[in-house]
């Protein structure tokens, strides 16, 4: 089980001032908490870690990450104080910054902190080919995984099913799987499609249409209209023609940005640190993954927001000339 971070740092201090050595007494340590092992949320985390670990005897901070249920768990956890950092789309931050919607009951996350935006994440519907689904309504009485608990996409699913007036009921089945068992149980007819607020290219999008030629249905019509009108972290998208195997044409989807977030609990040198690494090693970073090829810094640091940013990030957007 891993310790908050207060603690590593509290035993660090007592073992200095008992005279015990440490490896590095003003070594900190961070937890990035991210999503399914098969999504950009894991390689986001993993380019972070990978970036902050090569430069640890600068910082004097060591990165790890942890695989979660995504954006609604990581941000819980974050409050909580079990994570340091984490992935949340764009939806997710702005209603855990006004207590609405999953976190209406607790009421919003008051500490929680904006440190930059990442990929565009586009809700992705694959069906099978023999489920004769054309658009989304089509799933209606048919069986379908809605994302998992504690996920950005079943939050976003949610939402688009209370706007088209309907229920998880209008499914034969409402299948909760994580990301890693959705393609598998597609392909093994366990069930006729999914949704996953994913960047692109994604392993979980590939190897479904690879192995038994899943198809991608386009996700549009009034209700799709009426969200990226009302809601301004919700915006149209559009997956690429030949991306994925049997897929030649694009088709026409809404979604959000996956965005990285902290608490105001983290230290300004810490988070000041983190986005100082990202960006003097940007072109590094881009190619940790396809989904960052087109990422513009510019845009990282505003779209997408809606917590208060990091004082630790904002000194270093300013430094850079990016914030006023």
């Amino acid at each position: 089980m891993r310790l908050p971070m207060k603690s590593i740092l509290s035993a660090a201090v007592l073992a200095s001032l008992a005279g015990i050595p440490t490896a590095d007494a003003a070594q900190k340590f961070i937890t990035i908490g991210t999503g399914g092992v098969t999504g950009v949320y894991y390689a986001v985390g993993g380019a972070i870690c990978r970036l902050m670990n090569k430069d640890y005897k600068t910082t004097g901070v060591r990165c790890s990450t942890e695989s979660t249920g995504g954006s609604v768990f990581n941000v819980n956890a974050i409050k909580s104080g079990e994570l340091d950092f984490g992935l949340s789309q764009s939806d997710v931050q702005y209603n855990a910054s006004n207590g609405l919607k999953q976190f209406a009951k607790d009421g919003k996350v008051s500490d929680l902190r904006a440190v930059f935006a990442v990929h565009p994440e586009p809700l992705t519907v694959l069906s099978r080919r023999d489920a004769k689904v054309e658009k989304f309504e089509d799933f209606a009485g048919k069986r379908f995984n809605v994302g998992n608990p504690g996920s950005g996409t079943l939050a976003s699913m949610e939402e688009l099913l209370a706007t088209m007036s309907w229920t998880k009921a209008k499914f034969s089945l409402a299948a909760e799987l994580k990301p890693d068992e959705m393609g598998p149980a597609l392909c093994d007819n366990k069930i006729d499609g999914f949704v996953y607020a994913v960047g692109h290219p994604s392993a979980a999008i590939q190897d479904p249409t690879t192995a038994c030629n899943a198809k991608l249905v386009p996700l549009t019509g009034p209700a799709v209209d009426k969200l990226v009108k009302e809601h301004s972290y919700y915006a149209y998208a559009t997956i690429p023609g030949g991306m994925y195997a049997g897929n030649p044409e694009p088709v026409q989807t809404f979604g959000v940005k996956a965005t990285v977030v902290t608490s105001a609990k983290v230290p300004d040198k810490i988070v000041y640190n983190l986005v100082k690494t990202v960006f003097e090693n940007f072109n590094d970073f881009k190619k940790l993954h396809p989904a960052f090829a087109h990422l513009d810094p510019a845009d990282m640091v505003k779209n997408g927001l809606s917590a208060p940013l990091h004082p630790g990030a904002a000194k270093y957007y300013k430094e850079k000339g990016w914030l006023k």
